[in-house]
């Protein structure tokens, strides 16, 4: 199967045939494929460095409180597999693809999603809507609801999220990341409007120049690691822990340095891509403008979405145990490391105000646990059905998409409403994406 070549070998062959449909040279367009991949290895390796450091820390601190939290965060490679075994993720991807190029063709949407891996997203809702009304139709049409859905949020987010990270005709309609956006503009409202807090200055820029050196990213990532170290290894071993904890002080300050050098690699080969992109729809489609739709990972090198989500591994381990007297039962861990994907494209909507970014994020996280939760018996069912082994022997769910505030809407509703939800769903997300149309258009108009 085409997706077991995995992201980093199959992206690049995608990125290959679309550079050259777009009319690019051959060599031109295999080399930014392959400069590409070279850049997702090396965000892979960094994020597999972060789990790696930051997962014994977290462990530690979830011990220290002694909290039963019995339904096991499995991860995202775990609910992606997941996904694409159940019968709906069988055929995700050619329907979804079709469901894209149709509405790039009515005008529903300026985004082209090359990012086909990334349908797992859609695949998931739909196993999950699947599973939990018995209806493999009601679990395809919710799938395609999804997509059409997080496209409609990524060109509305887009000229945000392009004018903070300075990517001009990307978009990212990423399942994780995309509903996130949606969130974080409601509450930076409110955040405008708190006495005190609205004032608050702390993007990377204004704490580099409070703090000189020591605002650096990679002095922040040493002090966070520092920081989270002595809260999960304690001092009960004072050499030994010590030394763990200087450990993970240095390795978090050198993913700060490195993983925005790896995004920096991805993006040297999506230039010629996307230069490519702009000339085709210039020639062939005077006056309209289209994005090229791509996984967040490529913004989730920028220092203050790594800052975020340092503080936040600790911050949802907290909330999770401070919830559980409320009916949370999920204690995040693998998907600990995914935390990036979470805030990426909440962090421009606040300004890359860093602040703002983990309080929000906080809010997100926490309410999300609920959902995976509530989750957590279906998703394990269809688990079982997919061919998964589950070796916890009870319930499992993930923050990455268990805790989506899009997989609760869509579960929810179709498991309550049956086809009048689902129907509901699908007339809200066309009148968002024409809305969309409307107030894009006219931003760019203007």
């Amino acid at each position: 199967m085409f997706l077991d070549l995995g992201a980093s070998i199959a992206l690049p062959i995608l990125i290959t045939i679309f550079g050259v449909a777009l009319g690019e040279k051959l060599p031109r367009a295999f080399r930014a494929g392959v400069t590409i991949g070279i850049g997702f290895i090396g965000i892979g390796l960094i994020v597999g460095l972060l789990f790696g450091q930051v997962g014994p820390a977290a462990e530690g601190l979830a011990h220290r409180f002694n909290v039963s939290l019995n339904i096991v965060d499995v991860g995202w490679p775990a609910s992606a597999a997941i996904a694409f075994g159940a019968k709906v993720g069988a055929i995700i991807i050619p329907v979804c693809l079709l469901l894209n190029v149709v509405l790039l063709a009515v005008g529903l949407t300026k985004t082209f999603d090359i990012d086909l891996w990334n349908y797992w997203h859609f695949a998931f809702i739909g196993g999950l809507v699947s599973g939990i009304t018995h209806s493999y139709a009601k679990g395809i049409v919710t799938a395609c609801i999804a997509m059409m859905l997080t496209l409609a949020l990524a060109d509305w987010a887009a000229p945000r999220i392009q004018a903070h990270y300075d990517y001009p005709d990307i978009s990212f309609p990423h399942g994780t990341s995309a509903p996130y956006a949606l969130l974080a503009f409601p509450l930076n409202w409110v955040f405008d409007r708190i006495p005190g807090f609205k004032n608050l200055k702390a993007d990377p820029d204004s704490i580099q120049k409070r703090f000189g050196v020591f605002g650096e990213s990679t002095m922040l990532g040493l002090g966070i690691g520092i920081i989270l170290g002595v809260a999960g290894f304690g001092l009960s071993d004072p050499r030994a822990d010590i030394i763990k904890i200087l450990g993970l002080g240095i390795n978090l300050a050198a993913v700060m340095l490195l993983l925005p050098r790896m995004v920096a690699i991805l993006m040297e080969g999506l230039v010629p891509i996307s230069e490519a992109a702009r000339t085709f729809v210039q020639k062939r489609f005077p006056g309209r403008k289209f994005y090229i739709g791509l996984d967040s990972a490529v913004v989730i090198g920028q220092p203050a979405v790594i800052a975020t989500s340092l503080i936040l591994v600790p911050v949802a381990l907290l909330t999770a145990i401070a919830l559980a007297p409320m009916g949370n039962k999920v204690l995040p861990l693998v998907d600990l490391a995914t935390i990036p994907f979470i805030v990426a494209l909440m962090v421009p909507i606040f300004g890359g105000n860093i602040i703002r970014a983990v309080v929000g994020g906080a809010i997100a996280i926490g309410g999300g646990l609920f959902i995976a939760t509530a989750i957590a018996p279906t998703l394990t069912s269809i688990a079982v059905e997919s061919g998964f082994k589950n070796a916890t022997g009870g319930n499992i769910s993930s923050l990455v998409d268990g805790a989506n505030p899009m997989t609760g809407l869509f579960y929810w509703l179709s498991d309550v409403g049956g086809w009048l939800g689902i129907g509901a769903l699908g007339l809200i997300t066309l009148a968002f994406a024409i809305w969309v149309k409307i107030k894009v258009k006219s931003t760019i108009s203007a």
